[in-house]
C-alpha cells in the first residue's frame, strides 16, 4: 500500500492514530494548566516576578505543584515516543484491529495514569498498571517498526 493511502483520514488506522494524538496533546496541555492552578492555590511561584505580594517567595518544592509536574514529565518521556512510533507504526499497514486497540491503549491509560497520580491520588499499582499498558503498547509498535524495516 502506498504511503498516501497509509497516511490518509480515510485510513481507520491513521484517522485513530490522529484522533489519539489529538486527544494526548490536549492532555498534555490541559496538564500546564493543572500546574497553573495547583501553583496559584498554593500560591507556590518559582519566578519572582509571578508573585503575588511581596509577602510571598520564590518556592520550589510544594508536594501537589511537584506532583503534577512529575506527572507532566512523564508525559512527555512516554507521550512524545508514542506520537513518533504510531505514526511509523501506521506506515507498516498493520492490523486495522490490532492498530486501533493500540492507540486507545495508549491514549486511555496516559489519561487514567494522570487521573490516579496528579487529580485524585489512587495507591499503587493503578498508575504502574497505566503506565505499563502505555509503555508496552508503545513497546510493542515499536518492535513491529523496527521488524518491517529489516
Amino acid at each position: 500500500m502506498a504511503v498516501v493511502e497509509l497516511l490518509n483520514l480515510n485510513n481507520v488506522v491513521f484517522r485513530t492514530y490522529v484522533f489519539w494524538t489529538g486527544v494526548l496533546v490536549l492532555k498534555m496541555f490541559a496538564m500546564s494548566a493543572l500546574t497553573a492552578v495547583k501553583r496559584f492555590k498554593t500560591k507556590t511561584f518559582a519566578n519572582p516576578e509571578d508573585l503575588m505580594s511581596p509577602k510571598l517567595k520564590v518556592k520550589f518544592d510544594d508536594p501537589d505543584v511537584e506532583r503534577v509536574r512529575r506527572a507532566h514529565r512523564n508525559d512527555l518521556e512516554n507521550i512524545l515516543p508514542f506520537f513518533i512510533i504510531g505514526l511509523l507504526y501506521t506506515l507498516t499497514n498493520p492490523s486495522t484491529f490490532l492498530a486501533v486497540n493500540l492507540f486507545r491503549a495508549v491514549g486511555i491509560s496516559r489519561i487514567v495514569h494522570t487521573l490516579v497520580y496528579a487529580v485524585v491520588v489512587v495507591p499503587q499499582p493503578a498508575r504502574a498498571l497505566a503506565f505499563f499498558v502505555a509503555l508496552g503498547s508503545t513497546a510493542y509498535m515499536a518492535l513491529q517498526v523496527v521488524a518491517a524495516a529489516f
